[in-house]
């Protein structure tokens, strides 16, 4: 039975949290009049859109990626592991 739902790529994206971020007219591109937000999250001017995600085509459905130093990797695995301060 299909249920309609499409399987695509993952991709594991870690981003250091800084607050709420106000975007104002001084965030506007000259060049096409609009604020564009990145929702990749591989902007190296997060959380505005460097065109970073044109670096995602290709990946294959189904199979995860992290993107280090702009090299797309693939995940085999993931593990977890307690935090040093999480152990008492």
């Amino acid at each position: 039975m299909s249920l309609g739902i499409e399987a695509r790529a993952v991709r594991e994206v870690t981003l250091d949290g800084t607050g709420p971020l106000r975007l104002d007219e001084d965030d506007i591109d000259e060049e096409y009049g609009d604020i564009a937000v990145c929702r990749c999250g591989l902007s190296e001017e997060f959380p505005l859109c460097d065109g970073s995600h044109r670096r995602t085509d290709g990946e294959a459905a189904g199979v995860r990626y992290k993107y280090v130093d702009g090299e797309r990797r693939r995940v085999e695995e993931i593990r977890l592991v307690a935090a040093e301060d999480d152990t008492e």
